[in-house]
C-alpha cells in the first residue's frame, strides 16, 4: 500500500515539474487579431501593416489589407505637400508587379486579389494626385469630418464670386468667356491649394477644411466648365 502510495506521488511530482518545463505559450490578450497566414501554403505572414503582396514562403499573391493606408501603400509621407513624380513612379511600379494581366495563369484566387490589387492602386493613386482628394483624405486620417461646401457659407464675399461664376457659365456658350472662366479657376485653386498647405502644416485642421470646402465649390464648376466645352 504505502510503496503504491509513493509510486502514486512520484508520478505526480514528475508531471508537475514537466509542466513547469515546458515552454508557456505567449499571452495574447482579448483584443489581438489571430496570427496571420497565407491562403495558398499556410506560412505566418508579418502583422497587418507590414502585409506582403506575396508570401515568403511560396511567392502566392495576398489579399489587400481591409483598411490600408493610401499614403503608405503609395510610399509618400502622409502630408498635404506631395511629390506628383514620386507618386507616379511608385504607381507604374505597384500596377507592372500586380496587373491582372500577369496573373492570367494563375489560380482564381490569385486572379480575384489580382484585380483587388489593381483597383487599389488606381484609386489610391487618383485620391492622392488631385489636391481636393488629398485632403480629404488627411482629414478623414484626422478624424475630422469631411469638408462640405456649406462650411464657407458664411464667407459672403466668396459665395458672390461663385454665384457671378455661374451666371457666365449659364449664358449662350461663347468661348472668350469659357476661356477667361478656366483661367480664374485655376489661378483660385492654386492660390487655395497654397493655403491648404499651409493650413495643414501648421496643424490648423479646421482651417484646411474651410479652404478644400471652397476648393469642391471651385471643383464643381471645372466639371460644369467641361461639360459645356463638350461640343454639342
Amino acid at each position: 500500500m504505502q510503496a503504491a502510495l509513493r509510486q502514486h506521488l512520484g508520478r505526480v511530482r514528475w508531471a508537475l515539474r514537466a509542466a513547469e518545463a515546458a515552454p508557456r505559450p505567449r499571452c495574447v490578450g482579448p483584443g489581438s487579431p489571430p496570427a496571420l497566414r497565407c491562403w495558398s501554403c499556410g506560412s505566418p505572414l508579418p502583422g497587418a501593416e507590414e502585409l506582403p503582396h506575396f508570401c515568403p514562403g511560396c511567392r502566392a499573391l495576398q489579399p489587400p489589407g481591409p483598411r490600408p493606408d493610401l499614403f503608405r501603400l503609395m510610399e509618400c509621407d502622409r502630408s498635404f505637400r506631395l511629390d506628383a513624380q514620386q507618386l507616379q513612379r511608385r504607381f507604374r511600379s505597384l500596377q507592372r508587379a500586380l496587373h491582372p494581366d500577369r496573373f492570367g495563369q494563375r489560380p482564381p484566387k490569385e486572379q480575384c486579389y489580382s484585380e483587388q490589387h489593381s483597383s487599389l492602386i488606381n484609386k489610391a493613386y487618383q485620391t492622392l494626385l488631385n489636391p481636393v482628394s488629398r485632403g480629404l483624405y488627411l482629414l478623414e486620417l484626422n478624424g475630422v469630418e469631411p469638408a462640405q461646401e456649406t462650411d464657407c457659407d458664411a464667407d459672403s464675399v466668396f459665395l458672390t464670386e461663385i454665384m457671378e461664376i455661374n451666371e457666365k457659365l449659364a449664358e449662350p456658350k461663347n468661348e472668350d468667356i469659357l476661356e477667361e472662366i478656366e483661367t480664374l479657376i485655376k489661378v483660385k485653386q492654386e492660390e487655395l491649394t497654397k493655403e491648404v498647405t499651409a493650413a495643414f502644416e501648421r496643424d490648423d485642421l479646421q482651417e484646411a477644411k474651410k479652404l478644400l470646402a471652397k476648393m469642391k465649390y471651385f471643383a464643381n464648376i471645372e466639371d460644369k466648365l467641361k461639360n459645356k466645352k463638350i461640343p454639342s
